[in-house]
């Protein structure tokens, strides 16, 4: 029990600290509404259990083993960060054209899981965080998940937060005007991460 609350609090920590998920979030959010916010929501924390699963059952110790696997990974999350960032920085158009652009709640649940699964740091969190909290005698791949879904929850509750604020500022910040610096911010926090993840070792 005190292992899982030690791990909350550690992992509460992290999902307050602004970060690509958050800015990812509050984007969707303000651009697109709460339907394609939550899909990114749903995406972001289906990767982060899938991860939690991964780390738990041994498997994404190949991160922290071969150099090449990561390198890989890496270099795949980079691109896709730069390409959403672009994208983003590119867009044209009336609000609803964005819209149309933007999609519903399946493709920000894409966008949310590719994002997270692209991540190595990410894996590289739960590799070297989850076995401290692991029992040796207890089954790896339940206690993982366990955990994970302690990170989710948390995450879902910070999410509920930025999305609802978003609510009450949102008619203000929709002008087409506000939406296109929008964009033009988000796209560049979001290229900036992909080269963040890039120059880093």
């Amino acid at each position: 029990m005190n292992g899982i609350l030690g791990f909350a609090v550690m992992v509460g920590l992290l999902t307050l600290t602004p970060g690509l998920d958050t800015a990812l979030i509050l984007r969707t959010s303000l651009i697109s509404g709460r339907r394609p916010a939550w899909g990114v929501v749903a995406g972001i924390q289906a990767g982060t259990l899938s991860w939690g699963v991964v780390a738990a059952v041994g498997l994404s110790t190949l991160l922290a083993a071969s150099q090449v696997a990561y390198e890989i990974l890496r270099w795949a999350g980079v691109a896709y960060l730069v390409w959403m960032g672009v994208r983003m920085l590119l867009l044209r158009g009336s609000s609803s054209s964005v819209e149309a652009q933007e999609g519903g709640f399946l493709v920000g649940f894409r966008r949310g899981l590719t994002t997270n699964l692209l991540n190595p740091k990410v894996g590289a969190f739960y590799v070297a965080v989850l076995p401290q909290f692991i029992p040796a005698d207890a089954p790896h791949a339940a206690m993982g998940l366990l955990l994970a879904s302690v990170h989710v929850a948390e995450g879902l509750l910070w999410s509920a937060v930025l999305i609802a604020f978003t609510a009450l500022v949102g008619n203000a910040l929709r002008k087409p005007s506000v939406r296109r610096w929008l964009d033009r911010v988000t796209g560049m926090v979001i290229v900036g991460f992909g080269i963040r993840l890039a120059v880093q070792d």
